[in-house]
């Protein structure tokens, strides 16, 4: 474990460190492309931040490469260096469409061309386990087609969760946490090598999200771009590919005692498949969502629109930091509640639990609709809106400070080329078109 959290911590300083000259880099490149209608930010933002998280990738693997427990993963096996190929080359795509912006069917067939590299140097779905089946082993078509598949979704499932400050390093780090857990359990108690490599890969992706959240949290100084987005979408997927299609379940020896007692023994077997949804629920869902909302309307499923998740939202009344932290936890109640039921299947305390979180996470999620008032004697503690309304000129004049408070809230767009841009100075009227 200390090994684990050793890479984390170099990740996520190579990461971190980086992100600042990355940022001035893509400030002199050109990579701020001007505010369209379905941002919401209100400045004109560099973005490239996925250089930093590449580069963080790197200095992880390197460093497990030389740890002594770590370098086995290395020594037996390929998909290290299967990751590595994958992320360079939709690294590469992604910085490509950061600066010029290139067509979606490219990158499409960029994301699939990445994740058959993985599928050639062995990271492949070999067998799945089915319910009341058994293990089925998968001939070599279906499990390139199975593996590319689950990559290009869950790569573009994350690019499309990317539409808030923080909003896809966060999630992506919550479900890397899930995802490590439930890796580091299969392999310490089990004691199978096989589920290594997706413990080192949600290692690292945690640490590639945790240095660069502290630059992309709002107001964000920097984006991650589709370089980042799309490359934690595909070390994310390498994970999942790993634990679900190379360990082996007759290995776990579960199948044993009463049927009812063998069926809660398999829940782990079982959880692989279930594992990589509920890690990707919210992208997913918000992903098929805007598939059907746009060929309804008979536009491209890759047209851009307001329609997301996150901007329903900031419609509902949420401010840019609530709305993040809202998909912050239903996406650890999905991720964690998952996790917990893999552990111990037959509690009904965990369906209990994670009732009542949703219901909790309901009530957060209808709050603007709600203007709840303070008593009299609390009112001082609270700010202005949650008071109750006075007559005369004492309620103007409370009216008056809220509005003045909202207004100065507002953050005024400034114009790119105009020091003071997201901190930024000295910056040439460069076009970010080209």
């Amino acid at each position: 474990m200390r090994e684990y959290l050793l890479t984390l911590c170099i990740t996520a300083a190579v990461t971190y460190l980086l992100t600042g000259p990355v940022r001035k880099f893509a400030i002199v490149a050109g990579a701020m492309p001007e505010i369209r209608a379905r941002d919401v930010h209100r400045e004109p933002t560099p973005r490239l931040g996925g250089i930093a998280m590449f580069f963080g990738l790197c200095a992880g693997l390197l460093v497990a490469d030389h740890l002594t427990n770590l370098s086995e993963v290395f020594e037996k096996s390929n998909e290290p260096r299967a990751l590595l190929s994958g992320a360079a080359l939709i690294w590469l795509i992604g910085v490509l469409d950061d600066k010029f912006e290139i067509d979606a069917l490219i990158k499409l067939g960029g994301q699939m061309i990445a994740a058959g590299v993985m599928v050639v140097q062995g990271l492949t779905i070999l067998w799945i386990p089915l319910p009341g089946i058994g293990t089925v082993a998968l001939t070599q078509w279906q499990g390139t087609l199975l593996t590319v598949a689950l990559v290009v979704i869950t790569i573009n499932a994350v690019n499309f969760v990317d539409g808030l400050d923080g909003l896809a390093a966060g999630m992506v780090c919550i479900a890397a946490a899930a995802f490590f857990m439930y890796a580091y359990r299969i392999w310490y108690s089990y004691g199978i090598e096989a589920a290594a490599p997706a413990s080192l890969f949600a290692a690292i992706l945690m640490g590639m999200c945790l240095g660069f959240l502290p630059h992309n949290m709002h107001p964000a100084r920097i984006f991650m771009g589709d370089s980042g987005s799309m490359l934690i979408g595909l070390v994310l997927a390498a994970g999942a590919i790993s634990v679900t299609g190379q360990v082996d379940p007759d290995v776990m020896k579960l199948f044993s005692g009463s049927e009812r007692n063998a069926v809660h023994q398999m829940v782990p077997v079982y959880i692989p498949l279930l594992m990589p949804l509920t890690i990707i629920a919210i992208p997913a869902a918000d992903l098929i969502l805007a598939i059907v909302r746009r060929t309804w309307r008979g536009q491209s499923p890759f047209a851009a629109d307001r329609g997301h998740l996150h901007h329903r939202l900031l419609e509902i009344g949420h401010s840019h930091s609530r709305a993040v932290l809202i998909m912050y936890f239903f996406s650890a109640l999905i991720a964690f509640g998952a996790l917990a039921y893999s552990v111990n299947a037959a509690s009904m305390w965990i369906v209990l639990g994670v009732v009542f979180l949703s219901a909790i996470g309901l009530v957060l999620l209808l709050l603007p609709r709600f203007t709840p008032r303070a008593p009299r004697w609390a009112e001082r503690f609270v700010p202005p809106r949650y008071r109750r309304r006075r007559a005369g000129a004492e309620a103007e004049a409370e009216e008056a400070a809220v509005v003045a408070d909202e207004a100065a809230e507002e953050r005024i767009p400034v114009a790119a080329g105009v020091s003071g841009v997201n901190g930024a100075t000295a910056i040439g009227p460069r076009s970010r078109t080209r």
